[in-house]
């Protein structure tokens, strides 16, 4: 079964996974402001996804993106342009109007990737700044461009849910910045190498308190956008007490990660609980 394995591992390090949370998101957003997502932007985001962050981790130095000795990684260069190709078709039916939003959020992602600062080097090294943009890009990603394909970028209630996205992105990163403090260089000043293991997860305690509370001010909210909030403040409170800054191999790359997609799912039961 070892083929599986090495199936498995090559869809999470290729992308492929958080690819699909993206995906999951973006039909969250569908959801809860109640608009239809269109095909073309939800694939072109998820191809997309493939393409930044396979190009984040492995192609920030050109040469070793581009002339790749290791097999595994010549696999993943392979997927990549893949997904490039399926998400140039995509973006090719994708309406004007949401082409300078994408061409900040995609500035944005290079300049969070690149060295382009004199001193930091790219806006990641600068304390703290990571996990804001990361989840401002992913609130833009998953919430704005939707919203604006449909007009609807000045509606309250699409504040608010870019809001929640950015809270839900955020905590979800704790995990992550946890786990990579073993690897993380001490000049990049993450939050865990500033205030500490249990200070981190006490900020993330307190970023999932009004990602529950802040939904109770949309203009228009389902009962079953209630309980979808309430089932994810308990899930993010079991996250924080289980994550541990050793972690198994999978507990962020996989099962975090998968929290946007769970969370799709809980979406769907409950709207089609409430409404049938």
């Amino acid at each position: 079964m070892k083929w599986l394995q090495r199936l498995f591992d090559f869809y999470l390090d290729a992308s492929i996974h958080v690819a699909f949370a993206v995906f999951a998101l973006v039909h969250v957003a569908g959801i809860t402001l109640n608009i239809p997502i269109d095909r073309h932007l939800a694939w072109f985001l998820f191809f997309g996804t493939i393409v930044c962050y396979n190009f984040m981790k492995y192609g920030v130095e050109a040469e070793k993106y581009i002339l790749v000795a290791n097999r595994y990684h010549k696999n993943i260069q392979f997927a990549s342009f893949v997904a490039f190709a399926a998400a140039s078709y995509h973006a090719y039916f994708l309406p004007g109007r949401i082409w300078a939003a994408l061409a900040c959020l995609v500035f944005l992602t290079f300049l969070y990737a690149l060295p382009v600062l004199p001193k930091a080097g790219k806006l990641r090294n600068l304390g703290g700044f990571k996990m804001l943009v990361v989840a401002l890009v992913w609130a833009g990603t998953t919430v704005v461009l939707p919203a604006l394909e449909w007009g609807r970028v000045g509606w309250w209630d699409t504040g608010i849910e870019t809001l929640r996205h950015f809270l839900l992105v955020f905590i979800l990163l704790i995990p992550f910045e946890i786990r990579d403090l073993v690897y993380d260089s001490p000049d990049l000043h993450t939050l865990p190498q500033r205030i500490g293991i249990a200070r981190t997860k006490i900020v993330g305690a307190l970023a999932n308190m009004p990602l529950f509370f802040v939904v109770l001010f949309k203009d228009s909210i389902a009962v079953f956008e209630l309980v979808a909030a309430g089932i994810l403040f308990l899930g993010f409170g079991f996250l924080m007490f289980f994550t541990q800054r050793k972690q198994g191999r999978y507990f962020s790359s996989f099962f975090v990660e998968s929290i946007p997609i769970m969370l799709w799912g809980v979406y769907l039961v409950l709207q089609y609980l409430f409404n049938s």
